[in-house]
């Protein structure tokens, strides 16, 4: 690696692993539904189709995966064991495009309606396969009280930030591990799901966008199809020959990634590789599918006609 790689990758790793902190507010954050903005714990929802991921148990775990309610959406946190949950179209429907869905929570917390299942379901509509991936988090404590409580440290003005990470690879690699293992699931299963293994993409919010874009760039194996990075960090990044098409979405009002730069933009144009943009000119931060007065609310149209343009909305 290059030493000009080296600063990029680096530089790269700083943004995200500052603006990781920060996805937890913003991924739990709406001005709209501030009337529900209390965290209301939940009995675990039930998941009959849930596939345990063969990742294993987050190494080091001790706190229990639990689940809140909070702005109109369910949050899991404490993931020790990743899963993946298919969300099928109809056989009629079915055009064997698939899609890997991250969602965001800062590494932290998954949403999982706003940002999962409900995607999910708009895609298997579309005809393409939906599988939300339930990654591992890193540990938060187990009371919600506590949990709070850290929360309201991490982002008060005198908390130490932790050093940032050097390797991307490293910093998430569990999260990596899983979005491979949910990778090489769908493939093995490809023709049971009706699937056609070479046509299987990513999309993920915020942190999950991180977790997308960290797949395409450092997942091996994993060979996304083709990437959407929904409100995460579009700093510079290295680009390989072979990058997949990517889709980004993004409010200008953001507050945390509106204001920081388009490298990424620029990374895959320099690369000639695929890019779509669409800077909206409202939306903040977390947008997912709740239904905003503001245009951030067409994303999912605006990602499901690149999808059709790319031959994804009809069988091969």
């Amino acid at each position: 690696m290059t030493l000009a790689t080296q600063l990029k990758t680096r530089g790269l790793v700083r943004a995200n692993a500052a603006a990781a902190a920060a996805m937890l507010t913003c991924a739990l954050a709406s001005t709209e539904l501030a009337a529900e903005d209390a965290m209301t714990p939940i009995p675990t929802p039930a998941q009959p189709d849930a596939i345990t991921l063969d990742t294993g148990v987050l190494p080091g775990a001790t706190a229990a995966e639990s689940w809140h309610r909070q702005y109109g959406s369910v949050f899991a946190r404490n993931v020790t064991v990743a899963t993946l949950t298919p969300v099928l179209p109809t056989t009629a429907k079915a055009t064997g495009a698939a899609v890997i869905v991250a969602p965001g929570g800062g590494f932290r917390t998954l949403s999982m309606d706003n940002e999962g299942w409900a995607v999910a379901r708009a895609l298997a509509d579309k005809g393409v396969a939906a599988f939300v991936l339930k990654y591992r988090l890193n540990q938060t404590p187990a009371d919600m009280a506590g949990f709070e409580r850290s929360m309201a440290e991490m982002f008060s003005a005198t908390a130490k930030r932790p050093p940032a990470p050097q390797d991307p690879a490293v910093a998430y690699g569990p999260q990596i591990a899983d979005a491979r293992a949910a990778f090489a699931l769908v493939r093995a299963r490809a023709r049971q799901w009706h699937v056609d293994a070479d046509r299987v993409g990513m999309v993920g919010f915020s942190a999950g966008a991180m977790l997308t874009m960290a797949t395409a760039l450092h997942g091996q194996d994993a060979k996304p199809a083709f990437i959407a990075n929904i409100y995460g960090p579009l700093s510079t990044v290295t680009v390989p020959a072979d990058a997949p098409p990517l889709f980004v979405a993004l409010a200008a009002d953001d507050p945390f990634f509106g204001n920081a730069g388009f490298g990424l933009i620029e990374s895959w144009r320099g690369a000639k590789r695929p890019v779509e943009f669409h800077l909206y000119e409202q939306g903040g931060h977390g947008f997912g599918m709740y239904q905003k007065t503001t245009t951030s609310t067409g994303w999912f149209d605006g990602f499901s006609r690149w999808l059709g343009m790319h031959g994804y909305l009809k069988p091969r």
